[in-house]
């Protein structure tokens, strides 16, 4: 996927897919007249990769006037050709042979997200030979799109258990620790590469970077990073917006769903309270607010929430007066004089109108999931576990005693209270005593915790012991900026007293250290031992020492194992200060705390 600066990875994987949606031609922007009506044939996997990506609308723009589940009941719409996005799995091909039989529809291109078998293709042959429909099976293709692009420089894999993504573009040097997930998966993929580019019929590595202007004379850095190199910064309480709504609200491919609850202020004495209405709202690169405030910590993000408010308050009577003018508002008559009378203004209205609407709907958005965080922080004081935790992973002096935090029944929930301890115990130099360890297990037991995560950690942290020393995590830490003044107006949607107004100092975490020194080449203790992979030797060498001397320009960091937003935002942070540098990270799947402590429950329990 690296090489070309130019275009980012979801521009690259939302081009791929509109072309394969135009049945595998390029699709031109400005065409005229109407596209081709057609029928999208998804699986999950297709359906998680094209949500974040397409909506609906432009779905339809694209010709689409169905989109399907593979494996549900579909009706025969025999005048209309159909795209199949799927996986190319035993069962997919069965159901795509039986669509064949039953002539579902009046043409098939079939587009599989990682590559298909001979065997598999010579199966959906077979059934389309059985059913005389060979002339009606227009295209087969490999679209090697399987994985899911949440941001312009991060992808997740959507299925673990398949083989590696297949990255197109120029050929990296891959880096890794040894003994580790992430080795085993560096060999496979060294193996797989080196392969392919002795194959002269496979053009996975022709081509696609010699395209106009995107030519790359520099190889790009495969960082592969094992999640066991850091197991604190999942369990973190966070501080970011898309972190923490990633971290406490309902955040999946880019789309946050609400429960807004709906009290019984207005409902007559004795009513039954009202339903919770469910909300989902999409965070997209369009959403202007999102693009600039995903990074920011919460105060400010609260804070800007606020501003935009005010300022669209300022906006609401020319509004109204818009609206007047586009007869939305009054009678009918009076918008049709109007448009005698009043072309230009009603021309202006047009114009600015959406807009004003456009961004009332993005300020409503941002007040109801900032509004939902907020609810989170007071109730669970989040604010004073992150600060606790940054202290713990900085090793600065604490201010109270974890016992303390963990009997508080009024600080946070079992699982909070099980993040803090399993992070002072992973960032802790010396175990604690036995006796102490007792004492720390009764009070959590007590605060209603499951302690089969500390049971995995326990072993983890004597393995890794012989392994190396635990991880750093540098030794700056936030600092306090009292409580916010424009936040705390009465007026205000946000009232954060009591909370922290923390402001991040930039630190990087393990992730980003490891990066920094395998792409400025910098010799570091951490890093001198990671093995060297070079696919494009003739013979691939067990060395760990570059031949490339000169630093990276482009890196991609893919983390086995699982990743966390917390850590992307880290990367782009840091290389914010590198000019003409792009990273781009990725991990075998995204998970919050929550989902990260049910694993290491389940660890636990083996």
């Amino acid at each position: 996927m690296a090489g070309a600066a130019a275009a980012s990875i979801r521009e690259r994987q939302t081009v791929a897919l509109k072309r394969m949606l135009n049945f595998n031609v390029p699709h031109v922007k400005n065409s005229t007249g109407e596209p081709v009506w057609k029928v999208l044939i998804y699986d999950r996997f297709g359906q998680d990769i094209i949500s974040p990506l397409l909506s609906v609308k432009e779905l339809r723009d694209m010709g689409i006037t169905l989109h399907l589940l593979l494996h549900s009941d579909r009706d025969p719409i025999p005048d209309v050709p159909a795209v199949y996005f799927v996986m190319p799995t035993e069962e997919n091909i069965d159901r795509i042979c039986q669509d064949l039989r039953n002539q579902l529809y009046e043409s098939y291109y079939l587009n599989f997200i990682s590559a298909i078998s001979r065997s598999k293709l010579e199966d959906i042959a077979n059934a389309a030979l059985a059913a005389s429909a060979v002339t009606q099976v227009a295209k087969v293709f490999d679209q090697y799109l399987n994985f899911i692009t949440l941001e312009d420089d991060m992808f997740v894999l959507c299925n673990q258990n398949k083989e590696l993504v297949s990255y197109r573009g120029a050929v990296p040097i891959i880096r890794c620790s040894r003994g580790t997930a992430a080795e085993m998966v560096a060999v496979k993929l060294d193996k797989k590469l080196r392969e392919n580019l002795r194959d002269a019929r496979n053009s996975l590595f022709t081509g696609d970077t010699l395209g106009a202007g995107q030519f790359s004379f520099q190889r790009p850095l495969l960082v592969l990073i094992d999640r066991n190199i850091d197991l604190a910064t999942p369990l973190h309480h966070t501080w970011t917006y898309q972190a923490l709504v990633h971290d406490v609200l309902d955040f999946h491919l880019n789309r946050v769903n609400l429960e807004e609850s709906s009290g019984m202020e207005n409902s007559p004495a004795g009513a039954r309270p009202k339903r919770k209405n469910k909300k989902s709202y999409d965070l997209t690169p369009v959403d202007k607010f999102w693009q600039k405030h995903k990074g920011s910590p919460f105060p400010e993000v609260a804070e800007s929430v606020q501003q935009e408010l005010e300022s669209y308050r300022a906006q609401e009577d020319e509004v109204k007066r818009l609206k007047s003018i586009m007869g939305l508002e009054g009678e009918d008559e009076g918008a049709i004089s109007m448009l005698s009378d009043n072309t230009a203004k009603l021309t202006s209205a047009v114009s600015s109108l959406p807009e004003l609407l456009e961004k009332k709907r993005l300020i409503d958005l941002h007040t109801n999931v900032a509004t939902a965080v907020l609810e989170h922080i007071k109730a669970r004081k989040l604010d004073v576990y992150f600060e606790y935790e940054e202290k713990i992973m900085s090793k600065t002096t604490l201010d109270k005693s974890l016992l303390d935090i963990i009997s508080d029944p009024d600080a946070g929930t079992p699982e909070d209270k099980m993040r803090l301890f399993l992070i002072y115990y992973i960032s802790a130099q010396q175990a604690p005593s036995e006796a102490d360890l007792e004492q720390y297990k009764k009070a959590l037991t007590d605060a209603g915790c499951n302690l089969n995560p500390l049971q995995y950690i326990k072993q983890w942290k004597a393995f890794a012991k012989m392994a190396s020393a635990p991880t750093s995590y540098g030794n700056t830490t936030t600092k306090p900026m009292g409580l916010l003044s424009r936040v705390m107006n009465t007026g205000s949607q946000f009232v954060m007293e009591g909370v922290k107004n923390l402001v991040l100092k930039q630190q990087n975490l393990p992730v980003t250290r490891i990066l920094d020194n395998l792409m400025e080449m910098k010799s570091n203790p951490e890093t001198d031992d990671y093995r060297y992979f070079d696919p494009k030797m003739l013979r691939g060498n067990d060395s760990s020492v570059p031949r490339n001397k000169n630093p990276f320009q482009e890196a991609i960091v893919f983390v086995v194992g699982g990743g966390n937003y917390i850590e992307y935002q880290n990367l782009v942070d840091y290389i914010k200060g590198k000019q003409g540098k792009h990273i781009l990270y990725g991990c075998s799947e995204l998970f919050n705390a929550t989902q990260f402590i049910k694993q290491l429950s389940q660890l636990g329990q083996k």
